[in-house]
Formats: structure tokens, C-alpha cells, sequence
């Protein structure tokens, strides 16, 4: 490696997930400059180690700063972390004669030739020891990448999955660059290189998690790197962090993640493994497990799923649990504050952990690692499909905005089944036994149709147990009800969809929606068409779901309920015939009945400590002078909205609606149809229409289309379910709930009288 020339001071700065294993480092156009380098061309950094990178002009907002973009493979590569130093100069780059590769994970094993690799890593500068990527170029990172230095980047060689490699040894020695007369050999398995290498896990592999990786590594990688800054502030640096949240939002990759970059020894703790039979067993491999991490400072202990080893002790019968709490706390507590150890805990029940630990001195600090929102998941999907031959028709951004509700793991799971679906496609024409040939391999790619199929298998599993199928019912399917579909568009879709909006203004949007009306009106519906337009994760449920014999469970299934869908915002939840569930409180007699115990859970849930964000309410009633006046107010339902029956206007086009795939005769005049249709509900309706295609039916099975005297017949045969008294009921219902607000209860509603009166 060259000696000469000038050389640049720039402070680490992490690189954006596109530019994640493709060998690059962004730097000012002053520095380039400066070195007499131009856009391409190799540079070298030294760290603790020397690595080389090809030098490209910086991100827009970059420009001017004295920092150098590396991602985790060449802070790696380097021995430095994010805000550290570095130099850089020139690099004198030789051509390769002969280098090694072997794969940089153990349990990885490789067969094939180097031939694929001389063209993925053609015109690379590399050095032995560093490790590599086979991540592809994509142009849906962004389009930084100018058009003459593709070939500098690299394509494809081990199709769909990224693999990373180590240089373990190059011909001549130093910084080479792989060409055409290189000879390229692929070891089989991980040979351990020279120096100690980890780059299992960084930060370019984690994504989705917005500030929550800044928090970490200021609480663990600050004490762990920079010990002195403590000491001269005389503080203690922090003992522990419990990371918290849905299970696979990242919370042990982020763990391994830290460990890595911050080159600290890494211990990791499971439960069950701790657990031993013999008296003692258990504290003392925990103890052995703390006694390592000592004699190995810096040092990481992870301790994944916590509330297994760590549960509240006067709620566990047994008493190895209660000691296994009572020597993690001795453990924790004779941590010497200089020690250089940091125990990181990891848990989705952070209620279920012992109090004692959840002090400070302990678990200094609770983080929470949360459901990625869009722009979040499109980190995750770049991340994901990194080293993945995506088709022109893949848009990772469409992929982010309706995969509402996943996790990083169900991401990963989805692309994964993706990419499946590709195989499957090329499976039938291949004989596996004499092996893929290489021209059929460079044809692979995971295009849009692969996505959207993995989309029907791959569910949100926070969601799992609760989740319905996201209904296919749209606004073009609802008739009749202009003004409701008008406000629900309103009061639901807008605060999801822009909820910067109601910020901005300084307006809370609604927290629920009471839809009631005459039965068959189109209530359930409108709350369909309502979670499919508003790209909403979509949640219902009915009393029967909720309500159980056991006492105190009914109210733990609704705000369990609640809690599900906090986590996996938006979500909309709809509750059918809710004055089953939230009745008048106050009429039984004697105990409170469930349904009272149950009623109050609601109204605390939507209106209490815990603030809604990003889930809204709809019910539906046809009862609604039955529902607790409490649930009627203002920050609980806000919008009481009426559905009414339809005018002609509104039955013509539920008519429409109902015979768009039914072939009618010429003589069907469906304006008539819906003159004399009066007081008809959507359900009556789609019942007449029903009733005049059984009777086409009727007349012959080889029927060739409905005829009006069909719906004539059929009109004579149904009558319309809402009588003028039941209307005139709901109106005054109407004016009523109107005038009086919360107060109405005092009035004594009159119950509905049955049609028949």
C-alpha cells in the first residue's frame, strides 16, 4: 500500500441502506479534489486496519461536511465505528493474479466455481482480510449511481440470496483489483482469517427503527467505546437497557448489531437454557455467564426473552425462578460501574419482568422497538431484497405502503416467499440432479406478481389470531348513501392517510363512529368499504368474540383487543350490533353484570390514560337507544351517523350495483324499478334481485337473461322491511340524539315497535 501522496481526516458517518455492500464511500467534492482523485476511482482507509472502497461524490445534503459515508461491512473492514476517524489517500491499486474467497458466515457452505464471482467483483478493489457482499446495484435505491460506474459495481452471482465473503488471501500482497486474468478460487467453508472479523450483523442490516438505534448506541455503545467521557463527567455510565416490543420488530438483531460494531465480547443468554434441575444449577450458570463476560471486557450480556428467567415473583409458584430474580439482581448490582459490561434484556411482556429489575441501576432505561411505519418497512424491504434480481415492475415503495402492520420479520417472510414463487416458475424446466445451468440462472427474477401472491400467504403476526381478510368491498360497491360514505371518507380515511394534516391545523381526528339505521341499511358495509379505502389493517369483532363465564376475562379480551391493534396502527376495529356488548349500565340487579365490567373497559380504552393513535372505532346498531350514554359522547363515538333508508336515487344505483354481472333484457327499466320501490332497504333490494334471477331460473336453467316481468314477480313476492312507523322512529331518534347529547337518557327512549304493529 502506498505511502505517498496527501491524505484526508474524515469523521465516520453511516451509509444509507442503498449504497449497503456495494463497496462504496461518499465523500465531498472538496476531498476529491484535494487527493486528485476522480468520481470511481479507489481510495484507501486506514483505521486500526487498512480496507479500500471506490470513492463516489456524496449525498445532496452531504456536500461541504467533513465526513466520509461507510456501511457496516467497511466500518468493519476498517476497526472503526460510526464517529470515528479516519484517513484516506489515493490508492495504489495492482491487478490480482490469484485471490481467495471463503464464505464469512460458518454455517454457510459454498460450491461452484470462482467464475461468477470474477464477474460480480470485476474491477473491485479489495485487500485480504476484508469481507465482501454479492449485493447487486439496484436502481430503485435512489439512482446515485452514475450510468459509467455500474461497471464498477457489482451484478448477481449467487442469485436471490446476498452472500458475504472473506478475502483470505490476494497475489500480490496489498490493495488489488480482481480483472479478467484473475484466478478466482471459492473456498467451501468459513476458514477463520488472520485477524478477528465480525460482520455477521451491522447497522446497514437493520432497518425500519427510526431513532430507536441512535438511543441504543448512545445508552451501550458511548460507555462501551468512550469510557473516559463518564469519568470525566463523574457519572456512572449505564448498566443495562430492556428493549421491548412485538416479537420480530429486531430486537435481538439489534442486540448482535451493537455488539459488532462496537467490537465488545457478545453473550447471549435464552431462558431455557439457564434453567437447571439440580439445586443451585441454574444461579450458578447464570453467575458463570456474568464471571466470562468480566474477564472478557468490553462485553455485551444479552438476555433474550427476560420475563421467562425474570417473571414477578409473587406471582410464580415455583422457586427457581424466584432465585434465578433474586442473583440477576445481585448480578446486576455488583457490576462495577467501570466495568465495561452492559446487560441488554429483550422482551414482548414487559409487564410480566419483576419490578425490582426495572429500576435504575439495573435496566437503566426501557426502549421500545416498535412496528415500522412506511418508510420504515421500505428500509426493511431494501435491506431484505439487497442481494435479490428484482424485475422493472417491482416497486418497493407500493410493497411498503399496503404491507401496513408487518414487522421485520413478516417482511422478511414475505420476501422470502417472493422469491419462492420465482423458483417455482423455473422448477419445472430444470432436472435438479444434473444441477442449474448458468443461463437459467441469470433469467431469475422476483417480479411485482410474486410480491402480491407472498401477500396472500403472509399475514401480520402481531395479527394473527385477531386478523380477518382486508375486505375487497370498495366504495363503488356502496349505494344510496352519499352522505354518510361522504363523512366516513372524512372523519376515517383522511387522519390515516395524512395525518400531518389534523397536526398541522391542531385538530385531534375522531376516535370512533356509531353507524345506526334500520336494519339491512348497509351499515356493516360501509365499515368494509371504509378499512379497504383507507389501506387499514381491519379488525372485527362481535360480542360473542368477547364475552366470556369467566369472571375478569371479558375484559381482558377487549383490551387485549385494543393493545393488538395500538401495534399495529392504522387499524380499523369493528364492532357489530354493539349494544349487545355496551348496554345501558345500571339495570341488573345485585353483582354488575359482565356486560357493565365490560362497558367500562371500552369507554377507559378509547378515552382514557392510553391515547388512540391510528386506530378508529366504527359500531354498528340498529338499537341505538339501548347503547350507554357514556360511549355517546364526544371522545368516544364522536360522529353518531345515521343510515338512512335510501331515496330513488340511492335504490337506483344499489340496483345498478346488484345487476352489474346479472345479463338483463332490454325491457328492464331499472328507474322504474326504483320508483316503486319504496322504503326498500340495500338489502331488499339485493333480495328483489335475487328473487327475479331465481325465477329466470325457475322458467327454464338455460335462461339467457332477466326479464322485468321476472322483477315484477318478484316485487309482488317482497315487501319492504322498514315500515313508515319504524321510519318515523329513527327520525325522531335522529333529532333526539341531536338536541340532547349524553343527556338523552333522561328522556326514556320508547322501544322500536315490531313491523308487524
Amino acid at each position: 500500500m502506498a505511502d505517498e501522496g496527501p491524505t484526508a481526516r474524515l469523521q465516520v458517518a453511516n451509509a444509507r441502506p442503498e449504497d449497503a455492500g456495494r463497496g462504496v464511500a461518499r465523500v465531498s467534492q472538496k476531498v476529491l479534489a484535494e487527493l486528485g482523485l476522480t468520481e470511481g476511482q479507489a481510495i484507501e482507509i486506514i483505521g486500526k486496519r487498512h480496507t479500500t472502497a471506490l470513492a463516489l461524490t456524496p449525498y445532496a445534503e452531504d456536500e461541504g461536511l467533513n465526513i466520509i459515508r461507510l456501511d457496516g461491512l467497511q466500518r468493519v473492514n476498517a476497526g472503526v465505528g460510526s464517529g470515528d476517524y479516519v484517513e484516506i489517500r489515493k490508492a495504489e491499486v495492482r491487478p490480482a493474479t490469484r485471490v481467495v474467497l471463503a464464505p464469512a458466515q460458518k454455517n454457510l457452505r459454498l460450491q461452484g466455481s470462482g467464475e461468477a464471482l470474477r464477474r460480480t467483483f470485476h474491477r473491485r478493489p479489495l485487500a485480504a482480510g476484508d469481507v465482501i457482499s454479492t449485493s447487486v446495484y439496484s436502481p430503485r435505491g435512489g439512482g446515485r449511481v452514475p450510468e459509467e460506474l455500474r461497471g464498477l459495481l457489482n451484478i448477481p452471482a449467487y442469485g436471490l440470496q446476498e452472500i458475504r465473503l472473506v478475502v483470505v488471501s490476494t497475489q500480490p500482497r496489498g490493495i488489488v483489483q480482481i480483472t479478467p486474468e484473475t484466478e478466482v478460487e471459492l473456498r467451501p467453508q468459513f476458514e477463520e482469517p488472520k485477524e478477528t472479523r465480525r460482520a455477521d450483523v451491522t447497522y446497514d442490516d437493520i432497518g425500519g427503527l427510526g431513532n430507536t438505534v441512535e438511543q441504543v448506541r448512545e445508552m451501550v455503545e458511548l460507555p462501551l467505546r468512550h469510557p473516559e467521557l463518564f469519568q470525566r463527567l463523574g457519572i456512572d455510565p449505564p448498566k443495562g437497557v430492556l428493549l421491548y416490543g412485538p416479537p420480530g420488530t429486531g430486537k435481538t438483531l439489534l442486540a448482535r448489531a451493537v455488539a459488532n460494531e462496537t467490537e465488545a465480547q457478545f453473550f447471549h443468554i435464552a431462558g431455557p437454557e439457564i434453567m437447571g434441575r439440580h439445586y443451585g444449577e441454574s444461579e450458578q450458570r447464570l453467575r458463570e455467564v456474568f464471571q466470562e463476560a468480566q474477564q472478557n471486557a468490553p462485553a455485551i450480556i444479552f438476555i433474550d426473552e427476560i420475563d421467562s428467567i425474570a417473571p414477578k415473583r409473587e406471582e410464580v409458584t415455583g422457586e427457581v425462578e424466584r432465585r434465578i430474580v433474586a442473583q440477576l439482581l445481585t448480578l446486576m448490582d455488583g457490576l462495577e460501574p467501570r466495568q465495561n459490561i452492559i446487560v441488554i434484556g429483550a422482551t414482548n411482556r414487559r409487564d410480566a419482568i419483576d419490578e425490582a429489575l426495572r429500576r435504575p441501576g439495573r435496566f437503566d432505561r426501557e426502549i421500545v422497538i416498535g412496528v415500522p411505519d412506511e418508510t420504515g418497512r421500505r428500509e426493511v424491504l431494501t435491506i431484505h431484497t439487497r442481494g435479490m434480481p428484482l424485475a422493472e415492475d417491482v416497486d418497493l415503495d407500493e410493497i411498503a405502503r399496503i404491507t401496513y402492520g408487518f414487522v421485520g420479520a413478516d417482511l422478511s417472510a414475505l420476501v422470502r416467499e417472493a422469491a419462492m414463487d420465482s423458483l417455482r416458475r423455473i422448477l419445472p424446466s430444470v432436472d435438479l440432479k444434473e444441477g442449474i445451468p448458468a443461463e437459467i440462472l441469470e433469467t431469475l427474477q422476483v417480479t411485482r406478481e410474486d410480491f402480491l401472491n407472498a401477500l396472500k400467504r403472509v399475514q401480520p403476526s402481531a395479527l394473527r389470531e385477531i386478523m380477518i381478510q382486508v375486505p375487497n368491498v370498495t366504495w363503488d360497491d356502496v349505494g344510496g348513501v352519499d352522505e354518510v360514505r361522504t363523512r366516513l371518507r372524512e372523519g376515517v380515511e383522511l387522519p390515516l392517510k395524512s395525518p400531518k394534516s389534523f397536526q398541522r391545523l391542531g385538530i385531534r381526528p375522531a376516535k370512533g363512529f356509531l353507524l345506526f339505521g334500520p336494519p339491512g341499511t348497509g351499515k356493516t358495509l360501509l365499515a368494509k368499504a371504509v378499512a379497504r379505502e383507507s389501506q387499514a389493517n381491519f379488525v372485527a369483532t362481535k360480542s360473542s368474540d368477547l364475552l366470556s363465564k369467566w369472571y375478569g376475562e371479558s375484559e381482558q379480551q377487549v383490551s387485549r383487543l385494543f393493545a393488538r391493534a395500538r401495534q399495529v396502527a392504522p387499524t380499523v376495529i369493528f364492532i357489530d350490533e354493539i349494544d349487545s356488548l355496551a348496554p345501558v349500565r345500571g339495570g341488573g340487579l345485585g353483582e354488575p353484570a359482565v356486560t357493565e365490567r365490560v362497558v367500562n373497559t371500552i369507554l377507559a380504552e378509547m378515552d382514557g390514560l392510553e391515547e388512540l393513535q391510528g386506530v378508529v372505532v366504527i359500531a354498528a346498531t340498529n338499537r341505538p337507544n339501548l347503547v350507554d350514554p357514556a360511549l355517546l359522547r364526544p371522545g368516544r363515538f364522536d360522529e353518531l351517523i345515521y343510515v338512512p333508508v335510501p331515496d330513488a336515487a340511492g335504490r337506483r344505483h344499489i340496483l345498478g350495483i346488484h345487476t352489474k354481472s346479472m345479463p338483463l333484457a332490454e325491457n328492464v327499466d331499472l328507474d322504474s324499478l326504483a320508483e316503486c320501490t319504496n322504503r326498500f332497504t340495500g338489502a331488499d333490494l339485493e333480495d328483489l334481485t335475487r328473487r327475479a334471477g331465481l325465477l329466470a331460473l325457475r322458467e327454464s336453467l338455460e335462461a339467457q337473461n332477466v326479464t322485468m316481468a321476472h322483477f315484477e314477480q318478484a316485487l309482488r313476492e317482497t315487501r319492504p322491511s322498514v315500515t313508515p312507523d319504524m321510519e318515523r322512529e329513527y327520525e325522531d331518534m335522529v333529532r333526539t340524539l341531536k338536541q340532547e347529547g349524553p343527556q338523552r337518557q333522561s328522556l326514556g327512549f320508547i322501544p322500536l315497535r315490531p313491523a308487524a304493529e
